[in-house]
């Protein structure tokens, strides 16, 4: 693991030390289940993006062009206009400068499902999402050992959240393949992601998508994760077989989020028509 995952998964495990001392789990799980069920995640036949809300990134600063409050629930209407298939959203404080009040913001502004993304190393944390609204949770394959995945999985289904699995390499994706046949048991929706971006220098590797393109698990939705800016971009990973993208920055960076977001959408199912119709 490198020192930013380990640095984050160690402050993870500080903010739900902090948040169980504030609601016991008992409390919170009761919480999470009065609140109104989420939208189910409802995918294209050729290609949806998920379209990211984060207020600031490691790698390139700020990406918010305001502060307050509303924003998340502003931009995510937006992406909804576009067509994005799921709002993702960064509440990670301390480098992303994202909350949960920006999820639960999101969360009851469309009517398309809300994802937490963060650094997630306890059940308590999908808890917290389902209580803030979420339909679907972000896990990081290699953050955890798989003991604590599977309780977070059997927590997510119990929740009826959708599950993004996380890799960067192909150990991930290993893994990833031994706890589909549990996760599939569970009943839960299921998307693989491959994040191209490095965990020791942030830097994306343009190259790493296209490299794990051939490990991705047969007949799963795969998302394409990091570096993806351009039309171009998204053709390029539909092609490769990937059926969703999620993007952030360069829609955070837009003065047009809902027009970027119809453009990438449109750019995908056009490029995945025409990848099965040659095939």
């Amino acid at each position: 693991m490198s020192d930013f995952l380990a640095t984050m998964a160690r402050e993870s495990r500080s903010r739900v030390s902090d948040a169980r001392r504030r609601e016991p789990e008992g409390a919170l799980h009761s919480r999470a289940l009065e609140t109104p069920r989420p939208p189910r995640l409802l995918l294209d036949a050729g290609f949806d993006v998920i379209a990211e809300i984060k207020r600031r990134a490691p790698s390139a600063g700020s990406l918010s062009p305001s502060p307050r409050a509303g924003l998340a629930a502003e931009r995510a209407r937006a992406y909804a206009r576009g067509g994005a298939a799921a709002i993702s959203v960064l509440t990670e404080p301390s480098r992303f400068g994202g909350s949960l009040a920006d999820l639960e913001g999101a969360a009851g502004a469309t009517g398309v499902p809300a994802m937490r993304k963060d650094f997630l190393v306890d059940p308590y944390q999908l808890l917290e999402a389902r209580a803030a609204g979420a339909g679907g949770a972000l896990l990081i394959v290699r953050l955890v050992e798989d003991a604590v995945l599977v309780e977070m999985l059997e927590a997510a289904a119990g929740l009826r959240l959708f599950v993004l699995l996380e890799s960067f390499a192909e150990p991930d994706l290993e893994r990833i393949g031994f706890l589909l046949p549990r996760a599939k048991a569970l009943g839960l929706d299921v998307l693989i992601g491959v994040n191209a971006r490095d965990l020791t220098s942030l830097e994306v590797n343009p190259t790493r998508l296209a490299e794990l393109a051939a490990s991705l698990p047969s007949g799963m939705p795969c998302v394409a994760e990091s570096g993806l800016t351009t039309p171009g971009d998204i053709r390029g990973v539909a092609s490769r077989g990937y059926r969703l993208a999620l993007v952030g920055s360069a829609l955070m960076r837009s003065v047009d989020p809902s027009g970027l977001t119809a453009e990438l959408v449109a750019a995908g199912r056009e490029e995945a028509l025409r990848s099965c119709a040659s095939a």
